[in-house]
């Protein structure tokens, strides 16, 4: 299953817990697939992270690639010199 089938299947998951009909037993096996879901969405992301790079410009001018780190203290903001 990929992120986007996971995502879409929480979605429907989360629509059917907030009825008011559904069974204790019921919201309880909505949670532990939803755990599961969420777990492989996790996965997913993380996955995703480690492949993202970002381009950086040097003070000389040059164009390199940096790997992306999140959480850290790198910030994104546009060039003005960029359209």
């Amino acid at each position: 299953m990929n992120f986007e089938e996971a995502y879409a299947k929480l979605e429907e998951i989360l629509e059917k817990m907030t009825k008011s009909d559904v069974s204790l037993d019921k919201a309880l096996g909505y949670y532990e697939e939803a755990d599961k879901l969420l777990q492989l969405c996790s996965k997913k992301l993380d996955e995703a992270e480690k492949k993202i790079q970002i381009l950086t410009k040097t003070p000389a001018g040059t164009i390199s690639l940096k790997d992306f780190t999140p959480n850290s203290d790198q910030v994104l903001t546009r060039d003005e010199n960029y359209p």
